[in-house]
């Protein structure tokens, strides 16, 4: 393990909770509301729920005990038919849509505490395979796999429709400022078009060479930034395949993107006790491996704090723990202490004064590590061309 990996490990994970599903019915899908915490799975025999977890006490934060397990809301929406394959949030507009294998599409609504249908959609000719909401949650995009493209407003109008002929569509994203869409096809390529439609490029995929056979699109995901990037121009756009290689992207034409080879088949096989789940940093080092037991895990869901994580396996969902690794350190009476903020591109550095209770905040630059020892405090940096690397920023009390 290198010494950057040192920096960004995740000390260890743990399985806090299980929740099976009633009548053993298989899940396919799972999605963690970032904001309110609402968590809906949908899976066969049109089963959907949406769940929350109690909030945490404060005193079992201080505390450092495991996230609560019991649930505070536990609704089962009745209007699918079919097996639930996608679940979508918008929640900016606290809105979940859903679709079938049948290409119903649900959009439900919260209203006093309870979720209820709000609109439907079903174009009868083909099912939908990934929808998709705009960073700012005012449309959204629904793509089908005979190639029918459809971008809606968030009240429910349709904006343009598009048939791209002699295509199946498997993914959809949208780019943070919400003017570029990347279409994922059944055939592993990933083609770039502007929001209105047009095509622009084919996207490289520079993970995939030297692969032959098969390859499908197993995710794509682009992060939008609302909880801030750990440094500067940090890779925000992953694309993952069903054998195992990744690449992680700044923008959508990066011409150096990250490359991961997580060494991972998707498989369906029921022979399987247990399931990997691989965690890495968006510069693709390897943090740690999950296991986590049963046939078949069909979805991963993070938590909007990141610290803990949902997966739908079977007829259960699993939740998980995270302790990453945090900066910090102490040194005569003062915690010194680091985080990002989305306003910033800096991590704001913390110095707490817990005698006086009195803080001071220095925002630093692609940091990489804190440590104390007797009356000093090292922050360690990431040189690059126009910063010198920072060796030692002093902090010394003398009294």
């Amino acid at each position: 393990m290198t010494k950057k990996q040192c920096f960004w490990k995740i000390l260890f994970f743990f399985l806090l909770v299980q929740i099976a599903i009633p009548n053993s019915i298989k899940l396919k899908c799972v999605s963690w509301n970032k904001d309110q915490g609402f968590i809906a799975c949908g899976g066969d025999n049109g089963l959907l729920k949406v769940l929350k977890l109690e909030t945490q006490t404060d005193d079992a934060k201080l505390k450092g005990l495991a996230a609560p397990s019991n649930l505070s809301m536990n609704q089962t929406l009745e209007g699918h038919s079919g097996a639930v394959q996608v679940v979508t949030w918008n929640e900016q507009y606290q809105k979940l849509t859903t679709s079938d294998q049948n290409g119903l599409i649900i959009v439900w609504m919260l209203y006093k505490g309870s979720w209820y249908e709000e609109m439907i959609n079903n174009r009868n000719k083909s099912v939908v395979r990934s929808m998709s909401w705009n960073a700012d949650g005012q449309k959204i995009c629904i793509v089908y796999e005979d190639g029918a493209v459809i971008v809606g407003s968030v009240d429910g109008n349709r904006i343009w429709g598009k048939e791209l002929k002699g295509i199946q569509l498997a993914h959809v994203a949208w780019s943070p400022d919400s003017k570029i869409l990347l279409f994922g096809m059944a055939n592993g390529e990933i083609h770039i078009y502007d929001n209105q439609g047009n095509f622009i490029v084919k996207m490289s995929l520079s993970c995939l060479i030297n692969v032959t056979g098969a390859i499908s699109i197993a995710g794509i995901h682009w992060y939008p930034g609302t909880e801030g990037y750990i440094e500067p121009d940090c890779p925000c756009l992953a694309i993952c395949f069903d054998n195992g290689r990744c690449q992680i992207m700044r923008y959508e034409n990066d011409e150096n993107p990250v490359h991961i080879d997580a060494q991972m088949n998707k498989t369906t096989t029921m022979e399987k006790e247990v399931n990997l789940v691989q965690f890495y940093t968006p510069f693709g080092e390897h943090l740690r491996t999950l296991k986590v037991p049963g046939k078949q895990m069909t979805a991963v869901s993070w938590e909007g704090g990141g610290l803990r994580i949902a997966l739908a396996v079977d007829s259960f969902i699993y939740f998980a723990n995270i302790r990453p690794d945090y900066k910090w350190g102490y040194c005569c009476n003062t915690v010194v202490y680091a985080y990002t903020r989305p306003d910033r591109l800096e991590y704001s550095v913390v110095f707490w004064d817990t005698k006086n209770n009195e803080k001071f905040v220095k925002y630093v630059k692609s940091l990489i590590s804190i440590t104390t020892s007797g009356d000093f405090c090292i922050l360690a940096t990431k040189a690059d061309d126009t910063h010198p690397p920072v060796g030692c920023t002093p902090f010394h009390r003398t009294d």
